[in-house]
C-alpha cells in the first residue's frame, strides 16, 4: 500500500495517533520533570531518610525497563485490588521512570553551581528551603536544559509503550499495528509512524536548543 493510499484511508487515525503521542508526551514529561524535582530534593535534603529514599528511588527506576513496569501495572496490580485505566498504567509508566533520569540531570547541574553562593546564602540566613527555592533549583534547571531536552526525546519514544495496551485512541506505534492487522501496509506503516516522531523529536529539539541559548550561564 503506497503512503498517498495509507494516508487517504488511515489519515484521521494517524492525526489522532499523533496527538495521543503529543498528549503522553507532555503529560508524562510535565510529571517526570516534578516528580524529579521532589527526589532531587530529597536527595540533598539533610534528613538521612529522605536522602535514603531518594537514593533508593533512583536506584530503582532508572533500571526497570519501562515494558516491565506496565506489565506490572496492568496485570499485577488487579491482583491487589488496584484497577488502572490503560491510559493511567501508561502514563504513570512513562513518568516515573523519566523522573530518575530527571533528578540525575539535575544532580549534575547542581554540582557545576559555585559552592561560594550556598555558603553566601546561609551566612544571610536563608533556610534549607529558600537555598533550595532561589539559589539551587534556579541554576540547576539553567545548567541542565540540555540534558532535559534530551530527556525530553526520550519520554516521546517511551510513550511507545502505550502500543502494548488496547488504548484508544492508540499512539504512533500502535496505529501501524492496527494497520497491518486490518490491512498490508507493511514497511510504509512504520515509515509515516517513524517520520512524525522524527519530525516532533527535531521540534522538542529546536525549543530546548532555544531554551538553553535563553537561559544559558556563561562562564
Amino acid at each position: 500500500m503506497s503512503i498517498s493510499e495509507l494516508l487517504s484511508q488511515y489519515g484521521d487515525m494517524y492525526l489522532q495517533a499523533l496527538f495521543t503521542t503529543w498528549k503522553l508526551t507532555f503529560l508524562s514529561f510535565l510529571a517526570a520533570f516534578i516528580i524529579g524535582i521532589i527526589v532531587t530534593v530529597m536527595r540533598i535534603s539533610p534528613i538521612r531518610p529522605l536522602r535514603f529514599f531518594g537514593e533508593l528511588y533512583v536506584h530503582i527506576f532508572r533500571n526497570i525497563p519501562g515494558v516491565a513496569l506496565l506489565i506490572l501495572f496492568v496485570y499485577a496490580f488487579p491482583y491487589l485490588n488496584l484497577v488502572w485505566s490503560y491510559y493511567a498504567c501508561v502514563l504513570t509508566a512513562t513518568s516515573l521512570i523519566p523522573a530518575s533520569f530527571c533528578s540525575e540531570y539535575l544532580m549534575s547541574g547542581i554540582n557545576s553551581i559555585d559552592l561560594g553562593q550556598i555558603e553566601a546564602a546561609r551566612a544571610l540566613g536563608f533556610s534549607f528551603m529558600q537555598i533550595i527555592n532561589k539559589v539551587i533549583i534556579p541554576q540547576a534547571l539553567r545548567f541542565s536544559v540540555l540534558p532535559l531536552t534530551n530527556l525530553a526525546v526520550a519520554t516521546l519514544l517511551t510513550t511507545a509503550l502505550a502500543s502494548q495496551v488496547p488504548l484508544k485512541p492508540t499512539d504512533l506505534t500502535g496505529i501501524v499495528s492496527y494497520i497491518n492487522t486490518h490491512a498490508v501496509g507493511g514497511i510504509t506503516a512504520f515509515a509515516i509512524s517513524a517520520a512524525l516522531y522524527l519530525i516532533t523529536a527535531l521540534v522538542i529539539g529546536q525549543v530546548g536548543n532555544y531554551i538553553d541559548k535563553k537561559v544559558r550561564i556563561e562562564r
